[in-house]
């Protein structure tokens, strides 16, 4: 499984709905999309721009659904119908690749969605690559918990500000662990780096090094380290590796 992406632009989407529909089958008709959340990685960097929409769905939100991202009937109430973003939106995640938790999911919806526009919307398919982060974290990590708040902890990414699920605040929870899990850095910020650090409050060594005390690994130690870089070239990319 090649896990790393060749992309150069890849869109890290979440989406928020009415409810869920448990019927099998891979669209989850009677339901709708009420927020979309997208951030932008170009070359595997955030680049900053991000798609965020809020949608009337024009039915009833599941009480179910709101207890989970607490969005209410009445915030939506004023908000634009599907059909008055859905340009703005195409636009945005066209000729990239998407990046989603259970892409399935999402997508599903997004094309019932395009489904109902007047003329007949894309197959995010015919505009967009797919990749589901959910399949790669379970490739990874075999009968494990897979969701994104596992992950976050797996990954130490710090999400204590999601009490509750939003698009957007996925998305970007998302990126950061996707990158992680892929093996990249997400973001090192060196434009405010002041004398003697550099961004992200890393400090550089200003000591003679000379002096420092180097500490060799054990053999088990490289055993290990080894064992860690034969997981990471299986991806298809080790940098780590000449």
């Amino acid at each position: 499984m090649n896990i790393v992406s060749s992309a150069k632009r890849q869109i890290i989407l979440d989406t928020e709905t009415t409810g869920m529909n448990q019927s099998s089958g891979p669209i989850y008709l009677g339901h709708r999309i009420i927020e979309i959340g997208c951030v932008e990685v170009v070359n595997r960097r955030l680049t900053g721009r991000h798609y965020h929409e809020y949608i009337n769905p024009q039915q009833p939100i599941d009480e179910e659904a709101i207890a989970v991202h607490g969005i209410t009937n009445e915030f939506v109430a004023d908000k634009p119908k599907f059909h008055e973003v859905a340009q703005s939106f195409i636009e945005f995640i066209d000729g990239a690749e998407i990046v989603a938790h259970n892409a399935n999911f999402d997508v599903s919806f997004m094309d019932h969605e395009f489904s109902m526009l007047q003329p007949l919307g894309p197959k995010t398919a015919d505009i967009c690559q797919i990749l589901d982060s959910l399949a790669i974290a379970k490739h990874l990590h075999p009968g494990q918990k897979n969701n994104l708040d596992a992950l976050c902890k797996r990954y130490g990414i710090d999400n204590s500000a999601r009490d509750l699920h939003g698009a957007l605040l996925d998305a970007e929870i998302l990126a950061d662990v996707y990158l992680l899990m892929t093996g990249g850095q997400t973001k090192f910020n060196l434009s405010s780096e002041k004398a003697g650090q550099e961004g992200g409050g890393i400090q550089r060594l200003s000591a003679d090094r000379t002096k420092l005390k180097v500490i060799a690994a054990s053999a088990d130690e490289l055993i290990r380290h080894e064992e860690r870089l034969d997981l990471v070239a299986k991806s298809g990319q080790c940098l780590w590796r000449g």
